[in-house]
């Protein structure tokens, strides 16, 4: 059976390297970096990846990530997690769009928190 492509996941890759400012004071920032690597039972996806947010401190405030295992997952399961504020807990990546539209919701949710949006 072949293995079915995710079309999005171009889009995702189209982002490594990216830094972008995203509030009106300039002090937030989110960077993406995305790398093609080879399948593993570690990274099922084919790539190795990290979506960000910084405060204006630098200081990480939100992180999607596949760098390392977490919570009950040990080495030879996907490392997909994610970070928000102090608390780090298990992702179930599903594709590339759904991966940006988690990222960027709870993005919006800590800059609302921190009252940085309406």
């Amino acid at each position: 059976m072949a293995e079915l492509r995710d079309p999005t996941l171009d889009t995702l890759i189209d982002l490594d390297g990216q830094v972008l400012v995203v509030d009106p004071e300039g002090g937030h920032w989110v960077r993406f970096v995305v790398t093609r690597i080879p399948v593993s039972p570690e990274k099922p996806h084919g790539i190795d990846y990290s979506l960000t947010l910084h405060g204006p401190d630098g200081e990480r405030l939100v992180g999607f990530d596949n760098a390392h295992p977490v919570g009950a997952r040990k080495r030879g399961e996907a490392q997909d997690h994610h970070h928000r504020l102090k608390t780090i807990g298990e992702y179930g990546y599903r594709d590339a769009a759904t991966l940006l539209a988690d990222f960027w919701k709870t993005v919006d949710e800590v800059l609302r928190e921190r009252g940085v949006i309406p």
